[in-house]
Protein backbone atom coordinates (compact mmCIF):
# COMPACT_ATOMS: atom_id res chain seq x y z
CA UNK A 1 0.00 0.00 0.00
CA UNK A 2 0.96 3.09 -0.40
CA UNK A 3 1.36 4.67 3.35
CA UNK A 4 3.50 1.79 3.91
CA UNK A 5 6.41 3.41 1.24
CA UNK A 6 5.65 7.01 1.70
CA UNK A 7 8.46 9.07 3.75
CA UNK A 8 7.01 10.87 6.74
CA UNK A 9 6.47 14.92 6.56
CA UNK A 10 4.15 14.79 9.70
CA UNK A 11 5.59 17.99 12.07
CA UNK A 12 5.45 16.80 15.69
CA UNK A 13 6.77 19.48 17.09
CA UNK A 14 4.57 22.44 15.85
CA UNK A 15 5.74 25.73 16.94
CA UNK A 16 4.39 29.49 17.53
CA UNK A 17 7.35 31.55 16.69
CA UNK A 18 6.36 35.00 18.62
CA UNK A 19 7.64 38.45 16.93
CA UNK A 20 9.36 40.54 18.99
CA UNK A 21 7.18 44.08 19.30
CA UNK A 22 9.23 45.31 21.70
CA UNK A 23 11.84 44.02 24.60
CA UNK A 24 9.19 43.14 27.44
CA UNK A 25 7.15 41.42 24.86
CA UNK A 26 9.31 38.28 24.05
CA UNK A 27 11.41 38.12 27.55
CA UNK A 28 12.20 34.72 28.21
CA UNK A 29 14.83 32.67 30.34
CA UNK A 30 15.69 28.76 30.22
CA UNK A 31 17.66 27.05 33.20
CA UNK A 32 17.46 27.90 36.63
CA UNK A 33 19.86 29.93 36.82
CA UNK A 34 18.60 32.51 34.36
CA UNK A 35 15.57 32.12 36.40
CA UNK A 36 16.79 32.63 39.53
CA UNK A 37 18.88 35.70 38.58
CA UNK A 38 15.92 37.47 36.96
CA UNK A 39 13.54 36.69 40.34
CA UNK A 40 16.35 38.29 41.60
CA UNK A 41 17.07 41.01 39.89
CA UNK A 42 13.18 41.92 40.02
CA UNK A 43 13.11 41.82 44.04
CA UNK A 44 16.39 44.50 44.01
CA UNK A 45 14.10 46.50 41.56
CA UNK A 46 11.80 47.13 44.11
CA UNK A 47 13.78 48.73 46.62
CA UNK A 48 11.85 47.29 49.70
CA UNK A 49 12.86 46.32 53.30
CA UNK A 50 10.39 43.12 53.00
CA UNK A 51 9.10 41.23 49.57
CA UNK A 52 6.73 38.62 49.83
CA UNK A 53 6.84 35.72 46.30
CA UNK A 54 4.14 33.86 45.93
CA UNK A 55 4.75 30.90 43.78
CA UNK A 56 1.44 29.00 42.81
CA UNK A 57 1.22 26.20 40.40
CA UNK A 58 -0.64 23.38 39.25
CA UNK A 59 -0.96 20.11 40.69
CA UNK A 60 1.52 17.94 38.95
CA UNK A 61 4.35 20.78 39.39
CA UNK A 62 7.63 18.62 41.34
CA UNK A 63 7.86 20.67 44.15
CA UNK A 64 11.11 19.24 45.27
CA UNK A 65 13.05 20.13 42.07
CA UNK A 66 11.71 23.76 42.74
CA UNK A 67 12.18 23.45 46.21
CA UNK A 68 15.90 23.05 46.07
CA UNK A 69 16.87 24.85 42.43
CA UNK A 70 14.53 28.09 42.67
CA UNK A 71 13.50 28.42 46.27
CA UNK A 72 16.05 27.78 48.03
CA UNK A 73 18.46 29.41 45.79
CA UNK A 74 16.66 32.93 46.28
CA UNK A 75 17.61 32.62 49.96
CA UNK A 76 14.51 33.60 51.39
CA UNK A 77 14.16 34.63 55.16
CA UNK A 78 11.67 32.58 55.73
CA UNK A 79 8.96 30.25 53.52
CA UNK A 80 5.47 29.12 53.91
CA UNK A 81 3.91 26.47 52.52
CA UNK A 82 0.32 26.95 51.86
CA UNK A 83 -0.75 23.73 51.33
CA UNK A 84 -0.13 23.15 55.32
CA UNK A 85 -3.87 24.88 55.32
CA UNK A 86 -5.35 22.65 53.11
CA UNK A 87 -8.24 20.48 54.03
CA UNK A 88 -7.23 16.82 55.04
CA UNK A 89 -8.46 14.17 52.41
CA UNK A 90 -10.63 12.61 54.61
CA UNK A 91 -12.63 16.09 55.22
CA UNK A 92 -12.14 16.59 51.59
CA UNK A 93 -13.67 13.32 50.34
CA UNK A 94 -16.83 13.79 52.64
CA UNK A 95 -17.48 17.48 50.59
CA UNK A 96 -16.53 15.44 47.23
CA UNK A 97 -18.86 13.21 47.93
CA UNK A 98 -21.61 13.92 45.91
CA UNK A 99 -18.77 14.08 42.52
CA UNK A 100 -16.58 10.90 43.20
CA UNK A 101 -18.55 7.88 42.23
CA UNK A 102 -17.42 4.46 42.42
CA UNK A 103 -17.10 3.75 38.50
CA UNK A 104 -13.55 3.36 37.35
CA UNK A 105 -13.80 5.98 34.30
CA UNK A 106 -16.88 8.41 35.78
CA UNK A 107 -17.71 11.01 37.83
CA UNK A 108 -19.52 14.21 38.06
CA UNK A 109 -17.99 17.26 37.36
CA UNK A 110 -17.07 19.73 40.21
CA UNK A 111 -18.40 23.33 40.82
CA UNK A 112 -16.30 24.16 43.83
CA UNK A 113 -13.92 26.53 44.00
CA UNK A 114 -10.45 26.52 45.11
CA UNK A 115 -10.78 27.89 48.68
CA UNK A 116 -13.41 24.93 49.38
CA UNK A 117 -10.25 22.75 49.67
CA UNK A 118 -8.54 24.82 52.47
CA UNK A 119 -9.39 25.81 56.39
CA UNK A 120 -10.27 29.38 56.91
CA UNK A 121 -8.61 29.73 59.91
CA UNK A 122 -5.24 28.00 59.05
CA UNK A 123 -4.81 30.40 56.13
CA UNK A 124 -5.64 33.33 58.47
CA UNK A 125 -2.88 32.07 60.68
CA UNK A 126 -0.29 31.91 57.79
CA UNK A 127 -1.85 35.35 56.68
CA UNK A 128 -0.82 37.18 60.65
CA UNK A 129 2.44 35.38 60.68
CA UNK A 130 3.32 36.57 57.33
CA UNK A 131 2.75 39.93 58.66
CA UNK A 132 4.27 39.91 61.33
CA UNK A 133 7.74 39.65 59.58
CA UNK A 134 8.98 43.13 58.85
CA UNK A 135 11.57 42.65 56.63
CA UNK A 136 13.34 40.35 54.27
CA UNK A 137 12.39 38.15 51.47
CA UNK A 138 9.69 35.88 51.73
CA UNK A 139 8.36 33.37 49.79
CA UNK A 140 4.58 31.67 50.25
CA UNK A 141 4.29 28.50 47.76
CA UNK A 142 2.23 25.93 46.97
CA UNK A 143 -1.00 24.66 44.82
CA UNK A 144 -3.16 27.98 45.77
CA UNK A 145 -0.01 29.99 47.57
CA UNK A 146 -2.19 33.42 46.27
CA UNK A 147 -4.93 32.15 48.78
CA UNK A 148 -2.52 33.33 51.21
CA UNK A 149 -0.83 36.04 49.55
CA UNK A 150 -1.13 38.47 47.08
CA UNK A 151 2.95 39.28 47.35
CA UNK A 152 5.11 41.57 45.77
CA UNK A 153 5.94 38.96 42.92
CA UNK A 154 3.37 36.37 41.75
CA UNK A 155 4.87 33.43 39.87
CA UNK A 156 2.42 30.90 38.33
CA UNK A 157 3.98 27.08 37.38
CA UNK A 158 2.23 24.83 35.09
CA UNK A 159 1.97 22.13 32.52
CA UNK A 160 0.73 20.07 30.03
CA UNK A 161 -2.29 17.72 30.98
CA UNK A 162 -0.49 15.18 28.70
CA UNK A 163 2.57 14.97 31.20
CA UNK A 164 0.29 15.11 34.02
CA UNK A 165 -0.96 11.68 32.86
CA UNK A 166 2.44 10.53 32.21
CA UNK A 167 3.41 11.44 35.89
CA UNK A 168 0.09 9.37 37.06
CA UNK A 169 0.80 6.25 35.17
CA UNK A 170 4.98 6.43 36.27
CA UNK A 171 3.45 6.53 39.97
CA UNK A 172 5.26 9.48 40.57
CA UNK A 173 1.82 11.69 41.10
CA UNK A 174 -0.63 11.05 42.87
CA UNK A 175 -4.13 12.82 42.70
CA UNK A 176 -3.65 16.20 44.98
CA UNK A 177 -3.25 15.57 48.47
CA UNK A 178 -4.76 11.68 48.16
CA UNK A 179 -1.52 9.56 48.05
CA UNK A 180 -2.34 7.49 45.57
CA UNK A 181 0.53 6.69 43.73
CA UNK A 182 -0.38 3.19 42.85
CA UNK A 183 -3.84 3.28 41.99
CA UNK A 184 -5.80 2.22 39.12
CA UNK A 185 -4.56 4.99 36.42
CA UNK A 186 -8.24 5.43 35.50
CA UNK A 187 -9.54 6.49 38.39
CA UNK A 188 -6.38 8.82 39.25
CA UNK A 189 -7.46 10.26 35.59
CA UNK A 190 -11.49 10.57 36.36
CA UNK A 191 -10.79 12.60 39.89
CA UNK A 192 -8.16 14.81 37.97
CA UNK A 193 -10.58 15.03 35.04
CA UNK A 194 -14.30 15.63 36.67
CA UNK A 195 -12.67 17.55 39.63
CA UNK A 196 -9.09 18.53 40.30
CA UNK A 197 -8.70 20.34 36.45
CA UNK A 198 -12.29 21.77 37.13
CA UNK A 199 -10.92 23.78 40.20
CA UNK A 200 -7.64 24.55 39.20
CA UNK A 201 -8.57 25.98 35.74
CA UNK A 202 -11.10 28.07 37.70
CA UNK A 203 -8.05 29.29 39.86
CA UNK A 204 -5.16 29.84 37.04
CA UNK A 205 -7.26 31.96 35.39
CA UNK A 206 -7.60 34.18 38.29
CA UNK A 207 -4.05 34.43 38.86
CA UNK A 208 -3.13 35.13 35.07
CA UNK A 209 -4.62 38.39 35.73
CA UNK A 210 -2.45 39.01 38.24
CA UNK A 211 0.68 37.04 37.64
CA UNK A 212 4.14 38.51 36.99
CA UNK A 213 5.73 35.99 35.31
CA UNK A 214 4.73 32.08 34.02
CA UNK A 215 7.21 29.07 34.11
CA UNK A 216 6.55 25.99 32.24
CA UNK A 217 7.80 22.95 34.27
CA UNK A 218 7.09 20.05 31.79
CA UNK A 219 10.60 18.90 31.25
CA UNK A 220 12.54 17.97 34.63
CA UNK A 221 15.15 20.25 35.74
CA UNK A 222 14.79 22.05 32.08
CA UNK A 223 12.23 25.18 33.52
CA UNK A 224 11.21 28.02 30.83
CA UNK A 225 10.20 31.25 32.14
CA UNK A 226 8.02 34.03 30.44
CA UNK A 227 6.70 37.46 31.56
CA UNK A 228 3.12 38.07 31.71
CA UNK A 229 3.53 40.57 29.12
CA UNK A 230 4.94 37.90 26.91
CA UNK A 231 2.52 35.24 28.02
CA UNK A 232 -0.62 37.55 26.81
CA UNK A 233 1.48 39.24 23.11
CA UNK A 234 1.79 35.20 22.43
CA UNK A 235 -1.82 34.08 22.74
CA UNK A 236 -2.60 37.31 21.39
CA UNK A 237 -0.21 36.35 17.89
CA UNK A 238 -1.46 32.81 18.05
CA UNK A 239 -5.26 33.29 18.06
CA UNK A 240 -4.44 36.31 15.11
CA UNK A 241 -2.70 33.27 12.96
CA UNK A 242 -3.06 29.74 11.77
CA UNK A 243 -1.55 27.07 14.43
CA UNK A 244 -1.40 23.34 15.23
CA UNK A 245 -1.62 22.05 18.62
CA UNK A 246 1.46 19.78 19.68
CA UNK A 247 0.18 16.08 18.94
CA UNK A 248 0.73 13.39 21.23
CA UNK A 249 0.22 9.29 20.74
CA UNK A 250 -0.58 6.69 22.48
CA UNK A 251 -0.69 3.05 22.92
CA UNK A 252 -3.73 0.79 22.61
CA UNK A 253 -4.79 -2.51 22.39
CA UNK A 254 -6.61 -2.13 18.83
CA UNK A 255 -3.72 0.30 17.97
CA UNK A 256 -2.24 -0.21 13.85
CA UNK A 257 0.82 0.82 12.31
CA UNK A 258 -0.63 3.30 10.12
CA UNK A 259 0.95 5.82 12.24
CA UNK A 260 4.00 4.71 13.11
CA UNK A 261 4.82 4.69 9.55
CA UNK A 262 3.32 7.92 8.56
CA UNK A 263 3.95 9.88 11.68
CA UNK A 264 7.80 8.66 11.64
CA UNK A 265 6.68 7.27 15.46
CA UNK A 266 8.87 4.64 17.31
CA UNK A 267 7.22 1.58 18.71
CA UNK A 268 8.23 0.48 22.20
CA UNK A 269 6.16 -2.06 22.98
CA UNK A 270 2.41 -2.36 21.57
CA UNK A 271 0.80 -0.01 18.38
CA UNK A 272 0.07 3.48 18.61
CA UNK A 273 -4.11 3.47 18.79
CA UNK A 274 -4.44 7.39 18.90
CA UNK A 275 -3.16 11.01 18.08
CA UNK A 276 -4.61 13.41 19.65
CA UNK A 277 -3.69 16.70 17.58
CA UNK A 278 -6.37 18.76 17.97
CA UNK A 279 -8.34 18.88 21.50
CA UNK A 280 -6.94 22.17 23.38
CA UNK A 281 -7.80 20.54 26.65
CA UNK A 282 -4.95 17.95 26.46
CA UNK A 283 -2.62 19.54 24.02
CA UNK A 284 0.20 21.69 24.47
CA UNK A 285 1.41 24.38 22.60
CA UNK A 286 5.06 25.43 21.64
CA UNK A 287 6.01 29.26 21.93
CA UNK A 288 9.27 29.95 20.40
CA UNK A 289 11.01 33.08 21.97
CA UNK A 290 13.74 33.36 20.17
CA UNK A 291 14.62 29.79 20.48
CA UNK A 292 13.70 29.24 23.97
CA UNK A 293 10.64 27.34 23.90
CA UNK A 294 7.74 27.44 26.14
CA UNK A 295 5.06 24.71 26.46
CA UNK A 296 2.01 25.69 27.92
CA UNK A 297 -1.69 24.10 27.99
CA UNK A 298 -3.28 25.10 24.54
CA UNK A 299 -6.51 25.30 27.09
CA UNK A 300 -4.68 28.67 28.61
CA UNK A 301 -5.47 30.12 24.75
CA UNK A 302 -8.71 28.82 25.00
CA UNK A 303 -9.06 30.59 28.84
CA UNK A 304 -7.32 33.76 27.98
CA UNK A 305 -8.85 34.55 23.86
CA UNK A 306 -11.80 32.70 23.90
CA UNK A 307 -13.99 35.45 22.40
CA UNK A 308 -11.48 36.04 19.87
CA UNK A 309 -10.42 32.28 18.96
CA UNK A 310 -14.31 30.75 18.79
CA UNK A 311 -16.20 33.63 17.47
CA UNK A 312 -18.99 35.16 19.22
CA UNK A 313 -21.62 33.33 19.00
CA UNK A 314 -19.99 29.83 19.82
CA UNK A 315 -18.36 31.59 22.94
CA UNK A 316 -21.98 32.45 23.75
CA UNK A 317 -23.40 28.76 23.31
CA UNK A 318 -20.11 27.01 25.01
CA UNK A 319 -18.04 29.45 27.24
CA UNK A 320 -14.38 29.10 27.92
CA UNK A 321 -14.25 25.64 25.96
CA UNK A 322 -13.12 24.47 22.49
CA UNK A 323 -16.04 22.49 21.53
CA UNK A 324 -14.38 20.56 18.69
CA UNK A 325 -11.51 17.97 18.88
CA UNK A 326 -9.61 16.34 16.06
CA UNK A 327 -8.09 13.14 16.81
CA UNK A 328 -6.48 10.30 14.72
CA UNK A 329 -7.90 6.53 15.02
CA UNK A 330 -5.10 3.71 13.88
CA UNK A 331 -6.90 0.08 12.83
CA UNK A 332 -4.30 -0.05 10.51
CA UNK A 333 -3.16 -4.18 11.18
CA UNK A 334 -5.02 -4.24 14.17
CA UNK A 335 -8.54 -4.64 15.76
CA UNK A 336 -11.81 -3.27 16.26
CA UNK A 337 -12.31 -0.36 18.72
CA UNK A 338 -14.79 -1.48 21.25
CA UNK A 339 -18.40 -1.01 20.23
CA UNK A 340 -20.02 2.15 22.31
CA UNK A 341 -22.66 4.80 22.39
CA UNK A 342 -22.35 8.22 23.33
CA UNK A 343 -25.22 9.92 25.93
CA UNK A 344 -27.70 12.55 24.48
CA UNK A 345 -27.43 15.80 25.56
CA UNK A 346 -30.40 15.06 28.53
CA UNK A 347 -28.48 12.62 29.99
CA UNK A 348 -25.18 14.01 30.20
CA UNK A 349 -26.55 17.01 31.60
CA UNK A 350 -28.74 15.03 34.20
CA UNK A 351 -26.07 12.53 35.28
CA UNK A 352 -22.70 14.06 34.61
CA UNK A 353 -23.42 18.36 34.92
CA UNK A 354 -22.25 18.38 31.07
CA UNK A 355 -23.57 20.93 29.02
CA UNK A 356 -23.40 19.68 25.42
CA UNK A 357 -22.36 15.86 24.64
CA UNK A 358 -20.19 13.94 22.14
CA UNK A 359 -21.69 13.77 18.26
CA UNK A 360 -18.97 12.74 15.76
CA UNK A 361 -17.96 11.86 12.72
CA UNK A 362 -15.17 9.60 11.47
CA UNK A 363 -13.09 10.52 7.91
CA UNK A 364 -11.83 7.81 6.58
CA UNK A 365 -8.28 9.06 5.69
CA UNK A 366 -7.01 5.36 4.73
CA UNK A 367 -8.34 1.74 4.51
CA UNK A 368 -7.44 -1.77 2.97
CA UNK A 369 -10.35 -3.83 1.44
CA UNK A 370 -11.46 -5.07 4.38
CA UNK A 371 -12.38 -2.52 6.52
CA UNK A 372 -15.90 -1.52 8.05
CA UNK A 373 -17.37 0.58 10.11
CA UNK A 374 -20.16 -0.90 12.77
CA UNK A 375 -23.05 1.90 12.74
CA UNK A 376 -26.15 1.86 14.05
CA UNK A 377 -28.84 -1.13 15.32
CA UNK A 378 -30.49 -2.96 12.42
CA UNK A 379 -33.95 -2.33 11.84
CA UNK A 380 -35.35 -5.64 13.14
CA UNK A 381 -33.80 -5.73 15.97
CA UNK A 382 -35.57 -5.46 19.41
CA UNK A 383 -33.72 -3.31 22.06
CA UNK A 384 -34.62 -5.94 24.84
CA UNK A 385 -33.04 -8.74 22.61
CA UNK A 386 -30.06 -6.44 21.72
CA UNK A 387 -29.19 -5.22 25.36
CA UNK A 388 -30.13 -9.32 26.56
CA UNK A 389 -27.10 -10.78 24.76
CA UNK A 390 -24.68 -7.38 25.96
CA UNK A 391 -25.31 -8.32 28.84
CA UNK A 392 -25.01 -11.89 27.83
CA UNK A 393 -21.55 -10.73 26.40
CA UNK A 394 -19.97 -9.42 29.72
CA UNK A 395 -21.01 -13.02 31.56
CA UNK A 396 -18.50 -14.95 28.92
CA UNK A 397 -20.73 -15.08 26.25
CA UNK A 398 -19.65 -13.82 22.77
CA UNK A 399 -22.01 -10.97 21.56
CA UNK A 400 -22.65 -11.61 17.52
CA UNK A 401 -21.62 -8.21 17.03
CA UNK A 402 -23.00 -8.95 12.97
CA UNK A 403 -26.40 -9.74 14.00
CA UNK A 404 -27.49 -6.60 15.86
CA UNK A 405 -25.47 -3.97 14.43
CA UNK A 406 -24.98 -2.33 10.93
CA UNK A 407 -21.88 -3.40 9.08
CA UNK A 408 -20.43 -0.72 6.65
CA UNK A 409 -17.78 -1.52 4.24
CA UNK A 410 -15.69 1.78 4.44
CA UNK A 411 -12.67 3.41 1.68
CA UNK A 412 -10.47 5.88 1.98
CA UNK A 413 -12.45 9.57 1.72
CA UNK A 414 -15.46 8.31 3.11
CA UNK A 415 -17.37 10.32 5.80
CA UNK A 416 -19.59 8.31 8.54
CA UNK A 417 -21.39 11.08 10.45
CA UNK A 418 -22.09 9.53 14.43
CA UNK A 419 -24.94 11.24 16.12
CA UNK A 420 -24.78 10.90 19.85
CA UNK A 421 -26.84 7.72 20.97
CA UNK A 422 -25.99 5.89 18.17
CA UNK A 423 -24.31 2.96 18.69
CA UNK A 424 -21.13 3.11 16.66
CA UNK A 425 -16.97 1.80 16.22
CA UNK A 426 -14.47 1.46 13.33
CA UNK A 427 -13.16 -2.11 12.48
CA UNK A 428 -9.98 -2.92 11.54
CA UNK A 429 -7.45 -1.76 9.22
CA UNK A 430 -8.96 1.56 8.76
CA UNK A 431 -7.33 5.00 9.63
CA UNK A 432 -10.11 7.43 10.91
CA UNK A 433 -10.03 11.56 11.32
CA UNK A 434 -12.14 11.67 14.28
CA UNK A 435 -14.18 15.12 14.26
CA UNK A 436 -16.27 15.48 17.35
CA UNK A 437 -17.30 17.37 19.66
CA UNK A 438 -14.73 17.79 22.81
CA UNK A 439 -16.25 15.80 26.14
CA UNK A 440 -14.46 12.83 24.81
CA UNK A 441 -14.55 11.22 28.22
CA UNK A 442 -18.14 10.54 27.45
CA UNK A 443 -17.67 6.98 25.90
CA UNK A 444 -20.48 4.09 27.18
CA UNK A 445 -18.52 0.82 25.71
CA UNK A 446 -21.10 -1.56 24.98
CA UNK A 447 -18.70 -4.65 24.30
CA UNK A 448 -14.84 -5.21 23.60
CA UNK A 449 -14.38 -8.01 21.80
CA UNK A 450 -13.57 -10.22 25.39
CA UNK A 451 -10.17 -8.00 25.73
CA UNK A 452 -8.59 -6.71 28.32
CA UNK A 453 -6.36 -3.55 28.44
CA UNK A 454 -2.63 -2.99 28.09
CA UNK A 455 -2.71 -2.70 32.08
CA UNK A 456 -4.23 -6.58 32.66
CA UNK A 457 -7.52 -5.58 33.89
CA UNK A 458 -11.11 -5.95 31.93
CA UNK A 459 -11.80 -2.46 30.18
CA UNK A 460 -14.65 -1.04 32.03
CA UNK A 461 -18.12 -1.68 29.71
CA UNK A 462 -21.27 1.00 31.21
CA UNK A 463 -24.11 -1.02 29.85
CA UNK A 464 -25.97 0.21 32.74
CA UNK A 465 -25.40 3.92 30.68
CA UNK A 466 -25.29 2.75 27.27
CA UNK A 467 -28.63 1.11 27.45
CA UNK A 468 -30.51 4.52 28.65
CA UNK A 469 -29.01 6.52 25.39
CA UNK A 470 -29.02 4.05 22.65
Amino acid sequence: MLWENRQSNYDKYPKIKIKEIDELSSEAYEGYADIVSKIKATVENLHKEKVVIVLDYYHGVRVEELQINLIEKLNPVKTFYAEEAKLPEKILFKKLARNITDDRVFDVLSVHKINEFYDELKIEALKKQIDEIKQGLIIVYGIGASLIAKGDILIYGDLARWEIQQRFRSHELDNWGVGNYDEDILRKYKRAYFIEWRVLDRHKREVFEEMDFLIDTNKKNNPKMITQKAFYTALEQAVNQPFRLVPYFDEGVWGGTWMEKVCDLKRVKNNFAWCFDGVPEENSLYLDFKGIVVEIPAIDLVFVKAKKLLGEKVYARFGAEFPIRFDFLDTMNGGNLSLQVHPIIDYIQQNFGMHYTQDESYYILDAKDDACVYLGIKEDVDKNDLITALKDGQQGKVFEADKYINKFKVKKHDHISIPAGTIHCSGKNSMVLEISSTPYIFTMKLWDWGRVGLDGLPRPVHLEHGEKVI
